[in-house]
């Protein structure tokens, strides 16, 4: 039987609330749930990451309100680094990744994909049966992190899935039976 990511990969420890990376000037990273306080930190790092489409600030602040529990962020004690925004369907059945963002100073580090790990941590314990997300078709190395993870292009490139000229490809990953 093939090991599952998170399990090739584990997360130190038995959940988010613990430092496991130190970032570049060796403040420990620490994964947790965001806070209203955060949503300065997390519009920086939105901005950041996507510079030429960034949520506004009342959707991070409307996001924070109804799903403030499946937002996780990377935090040093002083900024956050990263995080994660990610809505299961009413019925339960279907998780969407409607975000991953990891601050330029700290990719390659492996971080957007112990976000992703915890996500799908969370979702099996849910008994989600599949994770969707959009990706640019160019992000050749979101691209590669999602495979790494099991998930798989759904059909070809799907043109003007955001609006004009915003072109996304569809990935998917199958939980199956908890």
């Amino acid at each position: 039987m093939m090991a599952l990511p998170e399990e090739r990969f584990p997360f130190p420890g038995s959940h988010t609330d613990q430092a496991f990376f130190a970032d570049r000037a060796d403040r420990p990273l620490t994964m947790r749930g965001v806070t209203e306080t955060d949503l300065p930190e997390l519009l920086r790092v939105d901005r950041e990451v996507f510079p030429d489409d960034p949520y506004p600030y009342f959707v991070l602040r409307q996001h924070f309100d109804v799903h403030g529990d499946r937002i996780l962020v990377l935090d040093d004690g002083e900024c956050l680094h990263g995080y994660v925004l990610f809505v299961t369907t009413s019925d339960g059945y279907v998780c969407w990744v409607l975000s991953l963002a990891v601050s330029a100073d700290q990719r390659g580090r492996g971080l957007g994909k112990r976000l992703m790990l915890e996500v799908l941590r969370q979702l099996r314990r849910e008994r989600v049966h599949e994770v969707r997300l959009t990706v640019e078709p160019t992000n050749a190395a979101a691209i590669q992190l999602y495979r790494t993870l099991g998930f798989s292009p759904e059909g070809g490139v799907h043109r003007d899935y955001l609006g004009p000229e915003e072109d996304r490809l569809i990935m998917t990953l199958g939980l199956g039976p908890a």
